[in-house]
């Protein structure tokens, strides 16, 4: 719904009279007649969805609701049973007002700039890029415990999912005077460090041999040279630089006043924020410059500042050559770092970080946490068709996760165990799967599993993370699954349609049930086929399947391309930092539909979205 709305207030700026007209005749009486009468009331009309609201002139800013609210009339899930049915010449009426108003009247636009500061992984990183050297912090860890030992991550306070649900998006998130102090100690700290005996080295690389009499403005100037530019991640003027070389040279010590010059750098809103120094032309449209973008695709792709080598690609004005980007995209998806994609972004997505608190167990919380992140890695770094993430013939086990993998597990070799060592974490082993087929891709690993245990909880998961469909919170009276009545021996799927028999809770559970009941029998740690558990299941559009073999045949076919869509979208989403709006419908449908024809990659997918308009300009608001 909230994407219906959204979509009329772009079209109403264009065509106001038009938008009007056709809300008032088409949608307006349906939603009177069908929909006001439990979607009223602000935040305590059903599923927090009020049409008694509704305009032209506001639906822009809620397309995504309407898109939920269309995809239930299609479905014939709403009005719910029980209340009075629109007639199919009404139905039709209102679905080719959305379609026309949301799907085909839509014009690309890259979304206003607005500055965003860096998330603390991106900070991390960059300020281990720019001194070359991490900042950690002693800790004694207990035998197979995983500690934290960034100073930068132990001081920064975690960064909240911003619209987008995912942590880079910092648009809304302010520069506290905590913040500011944190920043102001990580740059002290980390300048300390450069300047001490043991990194000598790294600073020597940039400034040629320093003799025991210390730093030489011949020293300094160099290191500006170096470090500014990197820091800005842009050239900078030859005035700046000689007026800061000036100040140093005023300076008694010359490698305080250095410090200090290099630390109001690191405090600079150059440094801590992205695109700051976008040139600005209010009112256009126009293609971001090759340092712009540079940054786009390092952060994207690395969570990380520019390396060197892309670096000098932008500042000979050669990175916006087709051969010269896909030559460095190729580089840096092969580049170790590109492991981020894993790590961060799919961890966010899938929300693999609540796998770790399954196991009080550190070395089986260890497997369960990484099996799915090395699964991710394989998908991008092996430029694997993005279907597979569904159904794969690969899996990534170790000793712990190897009971659910059958004869396959003998792929593994011996895990050695050093002398003395009661419990050990292992790392992963690539397989291929041979006699546990079924337990390919990522819906049946067993940290996805432990995470999200129970029917409900699971079908949620399927639904929202991999078909990208989004429900409301359940009502606060929603009660829990009823104990057998005396005298009966009900199956819980029995039970559980009792608490599910109101229309109103039906509307969701109709949505969720079949896909959360099909992987019942996975839920032990090997797949038993005897099971007499109900795994069948019926999807609101109709389609049938017996087990959970039936239901993938659903999704990589009838419901491939919503996948497909689901994961750009994401991806799209994470890799612009922001959550998508109306305008960026015309990107998504052109880069969906391009890999569904082609069998797309997931390294298809980051091509796809690093050569898109939002990806590629910007506009700047008068």
């Amino acid at each position: 719904m909230q994407r219906f709305v959204l979509l009329i207030l772009a079209l109403a700026a264009v065509r106001p009279a038009l938008a009007d007209d056709r809300f008032d005749v088409a949608a307006k009486p349906f939603l009177t007649k069908y929909c006001v009468k439990c979607h009223s009331g602000g935040k305590k009309a059903k599923g927090e969805v009020d049409f008694s609201t509704a305009s032209a002139a506001n639906a822009a800013s809620r397309f995504e609701q309407w898109e939920f609210a269309a995809e239930l009339l299609r479905d014939g899930q709403m009005p719910p049973d029980g209340e009075t049915q629109p007639t199919d010449a009404e139905r039709s009426r209102f679905l080719e007002w959305y379609e026309v108003t949301f799907e085909k009247s839509v014009e690309p636009h890259p979304g206003y700039f607005k500055p965003r500061r860096l998330c603390a992984n991106e900070y991390r990183n960059t300020l281990r890029s720019l001194f070359g050297f991490d900042l950690e912090v002693a800790i004694i860890e207990a035998e197979q415990t995983v500690a934290e030992t960034s100073l930068v991550m132990k001081l920064l306070p975690t960064d909240p999912p911003g619209a987008s649900g995912f942590r880079n998006d910092t648009h809304t998130s302010p520069l506290t005077t905590v913040l500011w102090d944190q920043y102001s100690y990580l740059a002290d700290a980390g300048l300390e460090e450069l300047f001490s005996k043991k990194r000598r080295e790294i600073v020597e690389k940039t400034t040629g041999p320093i003799s025991e009499t210390g730093l030489t403005m011949a020293h300094a100037r160099k290191l500006l040279e170096s470090f500014v530019p990197r820091a800005r991640r842009r050239p900078v003027a030859r005035e700046k630089l000689k007026k800061i070389v000036e100040r140093i040279a005023e300076a008694e010590d010359i490698e305080a006043a250095l410090k200090i010059e290099l630390k109001a750098v690191l405090m600079s809103p150059a440094f801590l924020y992205r695109g700051f120094l976008v040139d600005r032309s209010p009112g256009k449209q126009f293609a971001v410059d090759d340092f712009e973008l540079a940054e786009r695709l390092s952060y994207f792709l690395w969570a990380d500042m520019p390396d060197e080598a892309l670096f000098e690609v932008a500042r000979q004005g050669e990175l916006k050559k087709p051969k010269v980007f896909a030559g460095q995209l190729k580089r840096m998806l092969d580049s170790p770092k590109s492991r981020n994609l894993a790590d961060d972004f799919a961890v966010q997505w899938l929300t693999l970080d609540q796998i770790a608190k399954q196991s009080k167990r550190p070395p089986q919380a260890h497997a369960l946490r990484t099996q799915p992140r090395d699964f991710a890695h394989y998908l991008f770094a092996e430029d694997r068709p993005l279907m597979e993430l569904i159904d794969s013939r690969t899996a990534f086990v170790n000793p712990f996760t190897a009971g659910h993998y059958g004869k396959d597990r003998q792929q593994l070799g011996a895990f050695n165990k050093p002398r003395g060592v009661e419990v050990k974490a292992f790392p992963n082993r690539k397989i291929n799967l041979v006699h546990t087929k079924s337990r390919g891709g990522i819906l049946t690993m067993p940290g996805i599993l432990e995470m999200n245990r129970g029917p409900v909880i699971r079908g949620t998961w399927i639904l929202e993370r991999i078909l990208g469909e989004h429900l409301p919170d359940p009502p606060p009276d929603v009660g829990q699954i009823p104990h057998n009545p005396r005298g009966e021996k009900l199956t819980f799927r029995e039970r559980f349609e009792l608490h599910r028999s109101k229309p109103s809770c039906a509307v969701c559970h109709d949505r969720i049930d079949p896909l959360g009941f099909a992987l019942q029998k996975y839920e032990s740690q090997n797949f038993n086929p005897k099971s007499t558990a109900d795994t069948s299941g019926q999807l609101p559009n109709g389609e049938k399947f017996e087990d959970f073999t039936g239901l993938k045949k659903v999704l990589l076919t009838t419901r491939r391309e919503q996948i497909i869509r689901n994961i750009v979208e994401r991806t799209l989403s994470y890799a612009l930092c922001r959550k998508l709006k109306l305008h960026d419908r015309p990107t998504v449908d052109r880069i969906v539909k391009t890999l569904s024809e082609s069998d797309g990659t997931w390294q298809d997918l980051v091509r796809e979205i690093t050569v898109s308009l939002p990806f590629r300009e910007t506009a700047f608001r008068e």
